[in-house]
């Protein structure tokens, strides 16, 4: 290894049954001002320019961050390309130490990044602090694992990094999504530029601190900040080998148009509005469960949400009842409470077009039912909200809303429930809740979703791959299928 450091010192026993009080995050390390991570080192932007980030749910400035122009992503490619050269040739065996390295100083400092994760995203403290920390851990350690491991992985085959990787990645999910895409790219020989969303940046520049305190080669990963002119810059540079994007249609689209006629490979996670469908033998009180964890997990920001719920006609009855009551005990309100269920919506952007949705679906003749729960005064909040009686035509149905919003509609058949579920440009993701396996392995091979859910919804694991087909995307991240986008054969 070419830095020296300190081994961490993990503790496996810290209490994490409590979440820290608001009052507490004075004591995260956070910087007033945070630059660009290029080849190593936070560096001035030449743009000269800082955009502020704000907490969602107090509207107070976080911090502000360096905006990155087309010199500054050069840059950042061109150190990327020079530490290619010796990344991509070092044994496999070292890579993987580096990669491993990363996973447990994640672990090590899983507080300080749930906190951030929290304070600038808006979700309940507890989803960061159990499932999107210890899922990105997860990740470092799993592609740690494969690193030396590729000729077994693609046996008959001489798999090889393809060189620089451009990667751009959403605000749902922002240390997640860093960690699905850097720990692959790292695994199989390559260097990365990765751009954070410009409301989420947080977790992003406080990975590439711990990236370099991991003693990883300066400019094997390089994080540079801005908004849509800095992903572009990214997309359109003639030195990035490959493209990985996970955001909205309308964008992945741009950026299909944008690399065509060029040799540069392209993966996509895109939108989704998923179909959750309970068929009246299903076990009614864990499907009711499925179905709030499944809409209202990080406030519905999230593209393989369940957006979409199907009921059978002999039960609609008694779910819509015991949801409607599941849904009375939601607490919606201060992230950083540990007891709060649904946090605040990322930015007044979002909140406007979730709004702007609710005001269709009544216009559209939906019934709409709210809980009775009260919402904070101040910052950006939204009720969970269902949409009854609703039709495939209803725009609510047909587009994805990216909020805390479920529509419902009823069937009586498999055929008719398999074909409005299939009946949306997109295809990312769904759920099936029935006590038949032969109804799940039926519907698991007629439903258009890259990820089909059984009698659970939302479980991710670093060894499962996930990704979509139609407009939700192509290509997949997760498990063996995830290393195949960063490889030439």
């Amino acid at each position: 290894m070419t830095k020296k450091t300190k081994e961490p010192t993990l503790d496996f026993t810290t209490d994490w049954a409590y979440a820290p009080a608001p009052e507490d995050t004075k004591h995260i390390s956070l910087k007033k001002q945070y630059d660009l991570f290029i080849n190593g080192e936070f560096v001035k932007p030449n743009s000269k320019k800082y955009f502020a980030t704000y907490n969602p749910a107090t509207e107070e400035k976080i911090a502000d961050i360096a905006e990155a122009n087309e010199k500054d992503v050069d840059n950042a490619v061109k150190a990327a390309r020079k530490a290619f050269e010796k990344w991509s040739k070092i044994p496999a065996k070292e890579r993987g130490k580096y990669i491993y390295r990363i996973a447990r100083l994640m672990q090590e400092r899983a507080r300080e990044f749930a906190v951030i994760e929290t304070m600038d995203g808006g979700k309940p403290i507890r989803e960061s602090r159990d499932i999107d920390v210890p899922l990105a851990a997860n990740h470092f350690f799993y592609y740690a694992g494969w690193a030396d491991k590729l000729e077994y992985a693609f046996p008959n085959r001489t798999p090889k990094p393809l060189g620089v990787a451009g990667q751009i990645i959403p605000w749902n999910f922002p240390l997640l999504m860093a960690a699905w895409k850097i720990a692959p790219a790292l695994a199989t020989g390559n260097t990365v530029v990765l751009k954070p969303a410009e409301t989420t940046s947080l977790t992003a520049l406080k990975l590439a601190e711990l990236i370099r305190d991991s003693g990883l080669p300066d400019g094997v990963v390089n994080i540079v900040t801005g908004a849509g002119k800095t992903g572009a810059a990214i997309v359109n540079h003639p030195d990035i080998n490959k493209i990985a994007f996970t955001g909205s249609t309308d964008v992945g689209k741009m950026i299909q148009k944008a690399i065509a006629g060029t040799d540069k490979k392209l993966t996509l996670e895109l939108g989704g509005k998923a179909a959750n469908i309970i068929f009246e033998d299903a076990p009614l009180d864990q499907a009711v469960e499925g179905i709030v964890n499944g809409i209202f997990f990080n406030q519905g920001h999230v593209c393989c949400a369940g957006s979409r719920l199907f009921v059978q006609e002999s039960v609609a009855d008694i779910v819509i009842r015991k949801l409607k009551d599941r849904m009375e005990t939601l607490i919606v309100g201060d992230p950083m409470d540990k007891n709060t269920d649904i946090g605040a919506i990322n930015s007044k952007e979002q909140l406007l077009k979730i709004n702007k949705y609710i005001k269709i679906g009544k216009d559209e003749g939906a019934e709409m039912y709210q809980p009775s729960c009260g919402i904070p005064s101040k910052g950006n909040f939204c009720k969970p909200t269902l949409f009854l009686n609703a039709s495939q035509s209803h725009r609510v149905v047909q587009e994805e809303i990216f909020g805390p919003v479920l529509t419902v509609q009823t069937f009586r058949t498999i055929e008719e429930v398999i074909e409005k579920a299939n009946n949306i440009p997109y295809g990312l993701s769904a759920g099936v809740w029935t006590d038949k396996g032969s109804k799940i392995f039926n519907l698991t091979a007629k439903l258009r979703a890259g990820v089909v859910w059984a009698n659970t919804y939302n479980k991710f694991d670093p060894t499962s791959p996930f990704g979509g087909y139609k407009e939700s995307g192509f290509g997949r991240e997760g498990g063996l299928h995830g290393l195949m986008p960063y490889l030439k054969f």
